[in-house]
């Protein structure tokens, strides 16, 4: 493919393949699109707001059998969109910027920026963000962030299943650090299709067996997201590397909208500090079908186990 002649570093293997379409990357296996991910700012649905079409993230994300399971910009929230990291509360010098709900204010006081597509490896990409803080200046930079995606399509006892994983890498782009002061959400962010907009048409399971309501605000290894996809049960279940930051980790499970996150900041006050690199690990399962408890937890004790 082009992109091969335009990136350096090792080629992508013959069954995944990645086509650029404008500010999109579509990453796919043996010709089955798995996910796209929202390079520069793309288009926002009619009657959302210009001020938060933003990038950085992954949407549309399909199960096997082509089913999206990620909404994007709705009108409830548009500041949500597919998976994305961002935090909320926040301490910069003596601004606050709020990378989470970015133009929530009508402006861009903050915002979690594309900045470019490093190279492509052998089963998918990585790329760099930048964190800006508008309050003093245009563009002062908070943090830097290095995306490493890669992307299969496995059977993984008996069940097709899109495998997505992520590792994030934030370090400080100056002196300051950035504090995070103790709050329910911020972090990795999933919002789930717009067919679950629905109180009643999406559920929620954590590896501890809560439900969505018996879930927030509770510790878990793995949270599973889903609902009816054209009268079919598809999901999405997120498994939290043992590796991370205050693992088992704090979750926020929105109790009006088909949206979690993975909110370390729940367990008290903490720092990205200068010279040391916040590094977040998350493998996405995505799979048709009603979720299955041991299942999901037999993938997450494989997962847990590779460094």
């Amino acid at each position: 493919m082009l992109l091969l002649m335009l990136f350096a570093g090792p080629s992508l293997s013959a069954d995944i393949t990645a086509e650029k379409l404008d500010s999109v990357l579509r990453l796919a296996c043996s010709g089955k699109t798995i996910c796209d991910y929202q390079m520069q700012p793309g288009a926002v649905p009619e009657g959302v707001a210009a001020a938060f079409a933003h990038g950085a993230h992954l949407h549309p994300i399909y199960s096997p059998s082509g089913k999206i399971v990620t909404g994007n910009h709705q009108p409830d929230h548009p500041w949500q969109r597919g998976v994305w990291i961002g935090w909320t509360k926040t301490e910069f010098g003596d601004s606050h910027p709020d990378f989470w709900n970015m133009g929530k204010d009508g402006k861009i006081a903050a915002e979690v920026r594309f900045e470019k597509l490093v190279q492509l490896t052998e089963s998918g990409f990585i790329s760099q963000h930048v964190f800006f803080d508008h309050r003093h200046s245009p563009d002062e930079k908070v943090l830097n962030e290095t995306w490493e995606v890669s992307v299969s399509q496995k059977t993984l006892d008996g069940t097709l299943t899109n495998i997505i994983d992520l590792i994030s890498t934030q370090t400080c782009a100056g002196e300051k650090p950035l504090k995070l002061p103790k709050y329910h959400y911020g972090g990795l962010g999933v919002r789930g299709s717009s067919l679950w907009n629905a109180i009643d048409a999406v559920t929620m399971l954590t590896s501890e067996g809560y439900d969505r309501k018996a879930g927030d605000n509770t510790k878990a290894k793995w949270v599973h997201l889903g609902g009816e996809v054209d009268g079919t049960p598809t999901g999405i279940a997120v498994l939290i590397h043992p590796s991370n930051f205050r693992f088992p980790q704090p979750l926020r499970l929105n109790p009006k909208n088909p949206q979690l996150c993975v909110a370390p900041s729940q367990d008290g006050d903490w720092a990205i500090e200068p010279g040391k690199p916040y590094i977040s690990k998350y493998r996405l399962l995505v799979f048709d079908g009603k979720p299955d408890a041991k299942w999901i937890e037999a993938q997450w004790q494989s997962y847990s186990q590779k460094p």
